[in-house]
């Protein structure tokens, strides 16, 4: 759930459980570390604080959306074929939606 979408905050910022403060505003806290993705977002701490501002500058389409939904939804990956596989091999699982419906009946039976 988005708070934001879901109307309960105007602003990812005013959701006591979002680590936008931490991330954008440079609140601190002992439960949140920086990760490699946001490190990754500039060289200082202010620049990453602003890169990570501006990934919340605009709102992703509905299309996005959908498959994050899906994906979540049913405990599936999101990323291309190759990322897809990688995820399947290290899981030992199915990580994408199969077919829909009964499997077909061979031929020859």
């Amino acid at each position: 759930m988005n708070p934001v979408r879901a109307g309960i905050v105007e602003h990812p910022g005013e959701y006591q459980w979002s680590s936008y403060g931490i991330n954008a505003q440079g609140e601190k806290s002992s439960l949140i570390k920086p990760h490699p993705l946001y490190k990754g977002l500039g060289d200082t701490k202010k620049e990453r604080r602003e890169g990570y501002q501006e990934l919340f500058c605009h709102e992703l389409d509905t299309v996005e959306i959908d498959k994050i939904r899906k994906a979540t939804n049913g405990g599936f990956s999101l990323g291309n074929d190759r990322f897809n596989n990688e995820i399947s091999i290290m899981l030992g699982r199915r990580v994408t939606p199969g077919k829909a419906g009964r499997p077909k009946k061979n031929q020859e039976e």
